[in-house]
């Protein structure tokens, strides 16, 4: 039997806590839990979990905050992130992932819906095959989970990681919103359409480095795709 995934979870309401960490445990997970973004990083300094879950209103720092300090971090910086929060306002779940949150759940919500995410996120991030992909002048090596464009090293989130060889691996090709869900997030999870477009936009400000051209090109009431025309 292999090692268990640990999950960093990350929650200051103690009557919650106790119901996630015990839900995701009976999926067979390890669970370390902190009620406070201090302690968090404390956590992640011994050792970098397989996921992280942050509640957004935890105290020093918060879970955005959190978000931005791990993304900076080059050990961290394609940790999945669940963040959790009452917040329902769209501009405040895009908010969210623009600081580097994976995926977005509203309280309440049901354990079984935050342990399918959670399976999910770790399936695509471990994903990947040992191969290097080539378009333009973007490289990236899979096995590595390594991007560069014109050599220059280019750091990104997992599913900002996760479009770009998408999208690689089908160059040239119009996608809808739906069907880079599907491929990105997968199925088995409910994610608005519009966290596509917050995630396309990341990728671009990413990978457009130093006046290089736009290759993520999109196609109006259509979708997106890699291509140089």
């Amino acid at each position: 039997m292999g090692t268990k995934k640990t999950i960093l979870v990350v929650e200051d309401d103690k009557s919650l806590l106790p119901m996630i960490t015990y839900n995701i445990e009976k999926n067979g997970f390890q669970v370390k839990s902190a009620t406070n973004g201090e302690d968090a990083l404390l956590l992640i300094k011994e050792e970098i979990p397989s996921l992280a879950i942050f509640d957004w209103m935890i105290p020093e720092p918060n879970g955005l905050e959190l978000c931005k300090i791990l993304r900076r971090k080059q050990e961290t910086s394609n940790l999945p992130i669940i963040m959790l929060t009452a917040r329902e306002e769209e501009e405040d779940k895009i908010r969210g992932l623009e600081y580097g949150a994976d995926d977005y759940i509203s309280k309440p919500f049901s354990p079984a819906e935050l342990v399918a995410r959670i399976k999910a996120l770790i399936r695509r991030s471990s994903s990947s095959q040992n191969q290097s992909l080539n378009y333009e002048d973007i490289n990236v090596l899979t096995d590595e989970h390594k991007v560069f464009r014109d050599k220059t090293r280019i750091k990104l989130g997992p599913t900002e990681y996760r479009l770009l060889v998408y999208l690689m691996e089908n160059p040239r090709r119009v996608f809808s919103r739906e069907q880079l869900l599907d491929a990105v997030w997968g199925r088995e999870v409910y994610v608005e359409t519009r966290t596509v477009d917050t995630h396309i936009r990341r990728l671009r400000k990413a990978i457009n480095i130093g006046g290089t051209r736009n290759l993520i090109r999109t196609v109006r009431a259509s979708g997106y795709s890699l291509d140089n025309d």
